[in-house]
């Protein structure tokens, strides 16, 4: 799979599962939902479904939406090269769509330059109502 976020990523089986489940949800799932639905693969507390998310994390193949404390799986291949991460959620069917903006990054290290501040990561998540929702 040329391109893939998972391309050169060793996981261990649990962040396998955990990956997995994020792939095949509709939105984004809390680890408590995650813990539910991997059950039956033997999960049996929530520290497993956070090491393996806590790896997927670090190697940029999930995304942590901070206001729905939830994740999704990377939907851009190396975007976890770049400091800013962009998420537009449906507030009505919690579909996330995952974008990137040259621009709106370019601006906002600009006015982190001029400030002398230095950003750790940058998440803009944008809410409202997708396209299919309105229709």
């Amino acid at each position: 799979m040329s391109g893939s976020p998972r391309e050169g990523v060793a996981l261990t089986r649990n962040q396998e599962l955990v990956m997995n489940a994020l792939e095949r949800a509709d939105g984004p799932l809390g680890a408590y939902a995650l813990l539910d639905e991997l059950r039956p693969q033997g999960f049996k507390a929530p520290l497993q479904i956070y090491r393996a998310l806590d790896k997927l994390l670090e190697t940029g193949l999930v995304h942590r939406l901070e206001s729905l404390n939830a994740f999704v799986a990377c939907a851009r291949p190396h975007c976890h090269t770049s400091a800013t991460a962009a998420f537009a959620i449906c507030e009505r069917c919690n579909a996330v769509q995952e974008f990137s903006d040259p621009a709106v990054a370019e601006r906002l290290e600009h006015w982190c330059h001029d400030r002398r501040f230095v950003p750790a990561k940058t998440t803009i998540e944008i809410k409202g109502v997708c396209a299919d929702c309105r229709a």
